[in-house]
């Protein structure tokens, strides 16, 4: 990439990351382009879709999700291990306003652009999930489908109603031990 390329690259990931946090990730692509004093084609030369500059600015933090469950099943407690990537996954998923949506749209669509990173935090937190049950360290009747649905929840719950949002985690923890833990 021409080092010029380069910069307009660095300062639209720059202006979306903002936006994004500022605006949840449903800002105006324009607006993203305009704030980086650049046209939209230039945008969309770089990223023909919201999905693939979405896909880029959660990058490194999908990547580091992915380090954390690496590190995690080195972790003496499985269900330990779990619940902290569980604790994970839903800050991730809460990043930007309007996210936990797309990952969980991604996930069923093997045509999005965030699937294959949405696909890797899944495989994450199955191996971590099976690991944990073969220790006997969380429930066996619990899915990896019932998992990312719980995390969704919770995750919804930080976005939507925060007052309640640390409560529905620490339930959603709580019940990932087995009965008569």
């Amino acid at each position: 990439m021409r080092a010029d390329a380069r910069r307009n690259y660095e300062r639209l990931l720059a202006e979306a990351r903002r936006a994004f946090d500022e605006h949840g990730i449903h800002t105006s692509l324009d607006d993203i382009a305009k704030q980086a004093g650049l046209g939209n084609a230039t945008l969309y030369r770089h990223f023909p879709t919201r999905e693939a500059l979405l896909e880029t600015v959660l990058r490194d933090s999908i990547a580091e999700l992915g380090s954390t469950a690496q590190e995690l099943f080195a972790a003496e407690s499985p269900g330990d291990a779990l619940a902290t990537w569980v604790r994970a996954a839903v800050a991730h998923a809460t990043t930007y306003r309007g996210l936990v949506t797309a990952l969980m749209h991604s996930l069923k669509d093997e045509t999005s652009e965030l699937n294959e990173a949405c696909t890797s935090m899944q495989s994450s937190g199955q191996q971590l999930l099976e690991r944990a049950q073969r220790a006997r360290e969380v429930r066996a009747d619990l899915s990896p489908t019932q998992l990312f649905a719980l995390i969704a929840a919770a995750a919804w719950t930080r976005e939507n109603a925060p007052d309640e949002a640390d409560q529905v985690l620490t339930v959603l923890v709580d019940g990932l031990w087995p009965p008569h833990h």
